[in-house]
């Protein structure tokens, strides 16, 4: 079974005693039974922010550092279903995302450390990520500090809802032999869609700009032949980033009225 999101709170919803209920007592992937429960919301006038701090509160009792849950609930909640439909505003928000161009790149490979993980997983404070980018770094022997690193995603399994492997690296030759410890993917040629980050603290705006790409318009447009995140000479300063994500889309670009 695939792992799913509740669409208010972002809890991963990974077995039927953790689904809401409809009015006739029929169950919802798509909401918890902590947030949904026979048809009406558990905390109907709770707002958005209300809604972080209550998570925010939940993920510290398990663990999470409290500013790192905060930001990351602000930057995941507000694109889920509950919240991104809530006003006009951020719906006209929503429509008006769009990629700042379109590119066709050759295929490449990268090399570095991996892991499977899920969106679900990440976003439940439980994630691998930021531990791949720490690895990274201490591994060796790496490229120059600037030199352009990589955060891949590869092999998925069911789009944004299953599992995926993220690497974190550098781009090597074909034909480079790897050090020990390190594992490589092959992306092949393929045209992106290119979405690109305000600048600002790299916890803050790699998070932001992915919940872009998931408010965006043309999900039908993604191939999953894998994604990337680009950190090149603007995300030398971590407080300071602008990072550019590449998602690998149909050749044909979409049109204005798709």
């Amino acid at each position: 079974m695939n792992v799913t999101v509740c669409q208010s709170c972002g809890m991963p919803l990974t077995t039927p005693a953790q689904f809401g209920t409809e009015a006739d007592g029929n169950a919802t992937r798509e909401y918890c039974i902590y947030c949904y429960k026979e048809g009406m919301f558990q905390q109907p006038n709770i707002t958005l922010e209300g809604m972080i701090e209550m998570c925010t509160a939940i993920l510290k009792e398990e663990g999470t550092d409290e500013e790192s849950a905060r930001s990351m609930l602000r930057n995941q909640l507000p694109f889920l279903k509950r919240w991104n439909r809530s006003t006009s505003e951020r719906n006209e928000k929503r429509n008006s995302v769009e990629p700042v161009r379109y590119i066709t790149l050759p295929g490449k490979r990268l090399a570095g450390v991996s892991a499977r993980t899920t969106n679900a997983i990440e976003m439940s404070g439980k994630g691998c990520i930021q531990g791949l980018w720490d690895r990274y770094f201490t591994s060796g022997p790496l490229p120059a500090p600037e030199a352009a690193r990589y955060g891949c995603y590869a092999d998925y399994t069911d789009g944004i809802h299953g599992e995926y492997t993220i690497l974190v690296g550098h781009e090597v030759a074909a034909d480079e032999t790897l050090p020990d410890g390190m594992n490589s993917i092959e992306l092949p040629p393929a045209t992106y869609a290119v979405f690109t980050s305000r600048k600002g603290p790299m916890a803050e705006v790699v998070g932001e700009a992915w919940g872009a790409v998931w408010a965006w318009n043309h999900q039908h447009e993604r191939t999953f032949t894998g994604d990337f995140e680009l950190y090149d000479e603007r995300s030398m300063d971590p407080a300071n980033v602008q990072v550019d994500l590449y998602i690998a889309v149909k050749q044909a670009k979409p049109s204005a009225d798709q």
